[in-house]
């Protein structure tokens, strides 16, 4: 017996030995950074990487944290539907007293669900979204110095389940996030670091990771099939379509009007084919297939610098139509819908991040209370556009059953006619 002991103490020794050896060579003092304007702005860098603003507008995230605890979390009314094993809560994250228990395994005590519910999701949100929570309040900010680069060190001062914890963010050259490093209470050992590399842009336009890594332990934290959504944005567009008589505007076939005098077009919606007219000059324009478009010069078809004259006729056919059909857009391809407040009402905000001429700008749709647009404010980074107000102006029925608009205003009085407006089959 004694030998057993014996044998069992010098594995222990050896064992502790291991453990300190390894505690040693892993173990990280937690950087002194120093903190000020710069770390606010390598801060904000990395907020604009990820798309901030997205984050703050989206409505509901969806994940599963290790294929364990499923959430849907409703951001804007801070309720966060969380699911595992047999359990169920509707969790109320700013009055958790308020949270409803949906189902329970036996024994299981509402107050011990809600406790446990509250824990899981502070700590798998943040494993979701914790790159935007470097604002939140009590969150101290600082510079550190990582293998020659800037890196920021965010300590939490309270908040959550575990105040006191500090991340050592380690961004890339555009603020992206590569890889954070820890010094938490959970794990005795300070600077593990964990991966923030597989991002993806979800429908709302903001990035999410889907997995991380923690190479010291071999671990992998897998986020499950990650989703955001703004369902109250889409259902305010879709009564904006309703208005303004979308199902008509799909049936029409043919549109014409003209751009403050200037110029007329006639267009082919079926066939996409759209006549762009000049004085004395017409382009034909095939936006599916530009190969097939063509010049005319006073009847006859023309030829010098072709293909330079048509990509403008096309750039600006994008742009003029635009004030014509802009409403009828909001369900195409590469468009975010969200919903924001102006003056004490909702409006949509339109972000275009693909297509057009110019992806990347975006437009708040202010409406009446029929839910016709009856303004929008115009952000436009390449023309340093913020907000510039635009009215949408004597909407009237078309013969094909459609809503467009006849003028425009601007906020400095001037006026934007699209002339003899129709639309028919």
């Amino acid at each position: 017996m004694k030998k057993v002991f014996k044998i069992l103490g010098i594995f222990l020794a050896i064992l502790a030995i291991v453990i300190a050896i390894f505690y040693y060579k892993n173990n990280e003092a937690l950087p002194i950074g120093v903190q000020g304007k710069e770390a606010d702005n390598l801060a904000s860098k990395m907020l604009t990487a990820l798309n901030y603003e997205a984050y703050k507008n989206t409505e509901y995230f969806d994940w599963c944290f290790r294929d364990n605890h499923h959430f849907k979390w409703n951001k804007l009314e801070n309720k966060v539907t969380v699911s595992w094993d047999n359990n169920e809560v509707i969790l109320d994250t700013k009055n958790p007293n308020k949270s409803i228990i949906i189902k329970s395994e036996e024994n299981s005590t509402p107050t011990k669900l809600i406790k446990t519910a509250t824990e899981y999701f502070n700590n798998d949100s943040f494993w979701l979204v914790a790159p935007f929570k470097v604002f939140d309040s009590g969150v101290k900010r600082s510079i550190v110095k990582h293998e020659g680069k800037d890196a920021l060190l965010v300590t939490y001062t309270s908040g959550g389940s575990t105040p006191g914890d500090s991340y050592l963010w380690i961004l890339d050259d555009n603020g992206l996030p590569k890889s954070y490093k820890m010094w938490v209470d959970i794990i005795p050992i300070g600077g593990v670091e964990a991966t923030w590399n597989t991002w993806i842009t979800t429908s709302t336009g903001v990035m999410l990771p889907t997995k991380h890594t923690i190479p010291l332990f071999g671990v992998e934290l897998n986020m499950g099939k990650v989703k955001s959504s703004n369902p109250k944005a889409d259902a305010l567009a879709h009564k904006i379509l309703k208005t303004i008589k979308h199902d008509a505007y799909k049936k029409t076939r043919y549109i014409e009007w003209s751009f403050r005098g200037r110029r007329s077009y006639k267009w082919d919606k079926q066939k996409n084919i759209v006549e762009l007219s000049g004085i004395g000059n017409k382009i034909i324009i095939h936006p599916d297939n530009m190969t097939e478009s063509k010049i005319l010069i006073k009847g006859k078809e023309g030829f010098e610098d072709k293909s330079r004259i048509i990509s403008r006729g096309l750039a600006t056919f994008n742009n003029d139509s635009f004030w014509l059909v802009a409403p009828h857009k909001l369900f195409e391809p590469g468009i975010i819908r969200s919903i924001i407040n102006i003056d004490g009402k909702d409006a949509l905000k339109v972000k275009y991040t693909s297509g057009g001429t110019t992806p990347g700008d975006s437009y708040i749709w202010i409406l009446n209370e029929d839910y016709l647009p009856i303004k929008y404010l115009m952000n436009v980074p390449s023309m340093k556009m913020n907000r510039v107000p635009a009215t949408w102006d004597d909407w009237f029925v078309t013969e094909s059953g459609t809503l467009l608009p006849k003028n425009h205003t601007f906020s400095s009085g001037r006026k934007l006619s699209m002339g003899d407006v129709k639309a028919y089959n």
